[in-house]
């Protein structure tokens, strides 16, 4: 793929130096002609060509994402199988019970 992108930019580049040096040319003609010429297709081609490296990658993050969620619960549950007298914390997300003190107003009977 790059060997097509270098040939493809000397072209265009032998393209914009005849435009610049030709007596009828201008330095701006030959600035479009390598940008429209050559920067403009290179650029859609490479981002072409690119896809499937691209979709690679992507596929190759989730199966790791999934790999490391995986075994992130193996070990939950390996923990979860060692029972109640293992010697890590109550990680299950409630608050400990704790009297309530006055906080609480009193029930009382509808007169």
């Amino acid at each position: 793929m790059y060997l097509i992108v270098i040939t493809w930019a000397y072209v265009t580049l032998m393209m914009a130096v005849a435009e610049a040096t030709s007596p009828q040319g201008t330095l701006l003609g030959a600035l479009v002609t390598f940008a429209l010429y050559g920067l403009l297709p290179m650029g859609i081609l490479v981002y072409i060509l690119g896809t499937p490296g691209r979709k690679r990658k992507i596929k190759a993050r989730e199966a790791a994402a999934q790999a490391a969620h995986d075994a992130e619960q193996a070990a939950l549950a390996a923990q979860q199988a060692a029972g109640p007298d293992s010697a890590e914390p109550d990680t299950g997300g409630q608050a400990p019970a704790a009297p309530q003190g006055h906080a609480v107003a009193p029930v009382r009977k509808e007169p």
